[in-house]
């Protein structure tokens, strides 16, 4: 599918300025332009574009909200000038499976200030002695270089943070506590867990009903008792009468 057709696809009946992602991976582009983008794209914060043959970004659009841009398996070589100039604010790029061969194709990148994470797997400058150091050295802004800082720690993962930011807003250290664990919770008290002042006095009443049943149950098992003895002494007299 055309590159030009797949924006419109996924516009969805929104206006350009509502789009704040963009995903056309695997579209087409004729020239090896970008087709179909224009400046009117103004909330765009994420922009994908992996497979789509682009050989220039020369026609991207001035995207100044753009924070991380996916340009992988392409074949650009150049033109990332254009990036400093039309997306001023990126803090991500991959360029990965790009023709990029030279320390001298991503100089341009200098001027992007904001840029923390940079993408070069699977080109032609990662082969160059001394590439990692070179780089961090032309891009001294950029923290991460194909996902690892310059002591070789693991940049952190986005989706990993957002849970841990939810985490943060729950009940407890662990952030997994949720209704379903206070309806566990409150279904154990009724059982016979803690209960609370009133549940005490009930049981109190049920304590002073159980002794007067107990005391009844005595006195009843005493009557029957002097009974027995009374009915024994009448049938000893009626044996002596009978003597």
């Amino acid at each position: 599918m055309a590159m030009k057709k797949r924006i419109s696809l996924e516009l969805r009946n929104r206006s350009p300025a509502e789009v704040v992602e963009l995903v056309v991976d695997n579209s087409r582009s004729a020239d090896g332009e970008v087709e179909g983008l224009t400046d009117d794209f103004t909330g765009l914060e994420f922009l994908s574009m992996v497979n789509v043959g682009l050989s220039s970004l020369a026609k991207l659009p001035p995207l100044p909200k753009l924070r991380k841009l996916e340009l992988s398996d392409n074949n650009l070589s150049g033109s990332l000038e254009t990036l400093s100039e039309k997306c001023p604010n990126l803090t991500y790029l991959n360029l990965s499976g790009n023709k990029i061969k030279e320390l001298s194709n991503v100089e341009a990148l200098q001027n992007l200030k904001s840029l923390q994470s940079l993408d070069l797997f699977n080109c032609e400058i990662t082969s160059l002695e001394d590439y990692r150091e070179s780089v961090f050295e032309l891009l001294p802004q950029v923290t991460y270089l194909d996902g690892f800082d310059q002591e070789y720690n693991e940049a952190p993962d986005s989706e990993a943070d957002d849970e841990d930011e939810d985490g943060e807003d729950g009940a407890g250290p662990t952030g997994d506590y949720d209704e379903e664990d206070e309806e566990e919770e409150d279904d154990e008290g009724s059982e016979g867990g803690e209960v609370g002042p009133g549940f005490q006095e009930d049981d109190e009443d049920e304590d002073d009903y159980a002794e007067e049943e107990e005391e009844e149950e005595a006195a009843g098992i005493q009557g029957q008792k002097r009974k027995r003895d009374v009915d024994d002494e009448g049938e000893e007299d009626d044996d002596e009468e009978d003597d």
